[in-house]
């Protein structure tokens, strides 16, 4: 501090002769005064100051980073959920044709093909059922009480006993079920 006091009071005394010493001296004097001083220490308000612009300054992009994060696993979770609706609907087809089919094949024995065979006896019920498809014998059996059923099963050839037995058990298409085909 004193060279600079020095220094302008030199600079008043002799301001033409002495102006490239003078400017050279208040140089040297002003960094030995720059090298004297004490360093700033740090603030701790304008620590937190800068600390609160660092994370504004960052909270727009971490922000959207996070949405975009959340956005992708949505997507994610959404693909999941299309694949069980599809998978879904799919095995929703399958039943209501099962259901389809055996409907049909229900109503295949109608209340008056059954009435005959009700009236029959079991030999000769299991002698005509044995010349019709599968499929009408065991429907029309289905219809029958457990106790005539089993009467006319007990007279059919064994084959076609086992496999109306078969179509009963399961009424249902390996296609359309996933109960495995019993034969």
């Amino acid at each position: 501090m004193t060279s600079i006091v020095i220094a302008k009071k030199m600079l008043t005394s002799c301001r033409v002769a002495a102006v490239p010493a003078m400017i050279a001296l208040l140089l040297s004097a002003y960094a030995a005064a720059a090298q004297e001083a004490p360093k700033p220490v740090a603030d701790p308000a304008s620590s937190q100051d800068e600390i609160k612009q660092f994370c504004t300054n960052i909270a727009d992009p971490a922000r959207d980073q996070r949405y975009l994060l959340q956005k992708q696993e949505l997507e994610k979770l959404q693909a999941d959920v299309d694949q069980r609706i599809a998978t879904m609907d799919k095995r929703k087809a399958e039943y209501e044709d099962w259901l389809k089919r055996r409907d049909d094949f229900l109503k295949t024995a109608d209340s008056g093909l059954v009435d005959i065979y009700k009236n029959m006896k079991p030999d000769a019920a299991a002698a005509s059922l044995d010349q019709v498809k599968v499929t009408v014998a065991a429907a029309i059996i289905m219809k029958l009480s457990p106790r005539q059923s089993s009467l006319i099963l007990a007279e059919m050839d064994a084959q076609k006993a086992a496999v109306v037995t078969n179509i009963i058990s399961s009424a249902s298409d390996p296609n359309t079920s996933k109960s495995k085909d019993p034969s």
